[in-house]
């Protein structure tokens, strides 16, 4: 029996039996996966994620801290239907971004996610679609993503000789808060693997 399948029965036997208060989080084994999950693209490890995924899900336990100390409440987890990922941590940034406050590193306790300066946390990069976003169309202003930013012009900033389009930097950390905050119905600006780039390309 794998360890997840082994917490998630001691949890129902807990549940079942009125036992103690089930951690935030753990909690989550029992409950449901949503009918419509955020796409892979779109589910971000917390900061300070073992870069290996494989190497992440064998060293996170499940115990839910990470998400309970999370001011936003942006992390997630994986429901009981996620296989090896069950229970681990994720974050959907189309409903919350994260706020790099580094709780969530701090409190690990299998150095799963290991603490690290916010400039030095590597989530991915934001990438915008340039046909969609509103000040690349010529279709108003925003400055929603520039506006939000925790980096600052590190990470994002508005174009030299346009003061409306932003231009994503090397100095991202793919927070996603510049997804959450995106009014744009298409939400033409993700976060993406490093070498996909910050402009997204389009097959002519």
């Amino acid at each position: 029996m794998s360890r997840r399948r082994f917490l998630q029965r001691t949890l129902a036997a807990i549940a079942l039996g009125g036992g103690a208060t089930i951690p935030y989080g753990l909690a989550r084994l029992l409950a449901p996966t949503p009918a419509e999950p955020a796409p892979p693209w779109q589910r971000l490890r917390p900061p300070g994620a073992l870069k290996d995924d494989a190497a992440f899900v064998a060293a996170c336990i499940g115990c839910g801290l990470c998400g309970e100390v999370c001011p936003p409440r942006c992390i997630r987890f994986h429901g009981r239907d996620g296989g090896d990922q069950a229970n681990t941590p994720y974050i959907d940034p189309e409903i919350k971004g994260c706020i790099l406050c580094g709780k969530c590193m701090a409190v690990c306790p299998t150095e799963a996610l290991t603490e690290r300066p916010r400039e030095k946390v590597d989530m991915g990069i934001a990438q915008i679609d340039r046909t969609a976003c509103y000040p690349w169309v010529d279709r108003g202003i925003c400055g929603a993503c520039v506006g939000i930013c925790p980096l600052g012009e590190r990470a994002i900033r508005f174009r030299m000789w346009n003061q409306y389009q932003p231009v994503v930097q090397p100095g991202c950390v793919g927070c996603g808060l510049c997804v959450e905050v995106c009014p744009h119905p298409s939400l033409p600006i993700r976060i993406v693997a490093r070498s996909e780039g910050t402009v997204m390309k389009h097959r002519v």
